[in-house]
């Protein structure tokens, strides 16, 4: 059975999706915008703070299935221009502490809303090891 796990902590999705599905102890995040989920404005004044914004709604949904960025085993990040590459990498990875995630990182020619950046999440919750 999937849950649907969803918290006013990140932005509405702007489509038919949900936030974030679990299914069994894996959550499948939904490829998150820069939207700052207090004022529902698009973060867009640099790569770094859009990037910020994306992990800080990726954060709020992890919370919300009891998990963390350590229980992050993929990421996919989407940008708008490669050529920021290096700003996008540098605070993205500031929110992993010891193992990063498998993860891929491909320029498209646009994004929901102008943004951007978009990073969807796939987090496993082990019970024991």
């Amino acid at each position: 059975m999937n849950i649907v796990v969803q918290t006013p902590l990140a932005p509405n999705p702007v489509g038919p999706y949900e936030q974030a599905i679990l299914a069994g102890n894996t959550l499948y995040v939904s490829g998150q915008i820069p939207i700052n989920p207090a004022t529902n404005e698009l973060v867009s004044e640099s790569y770094a703070k859009a990037t910020e914004q994306v992990m800080k709604n990726i954060d709020a949904i992890l919370k919300a299935a009891s998990m963390s960025f350590d229980d992050v085993v993929r990421c996919t990040i989407f940008v708008a221009d490669l050529g920021h590459f290096s700003e996008v990498n540098e605070m993205y990875g500031s929110f992993f502490g010891g193992i990063a995630p498998s993860r891929e990182c491909v320029q498209v020619a646009a994004l929901p809303k102008g943004a951007l950046v978009e990073i969807s999440a796939i987090a496993v919750k082990y019970s024991c090891f």
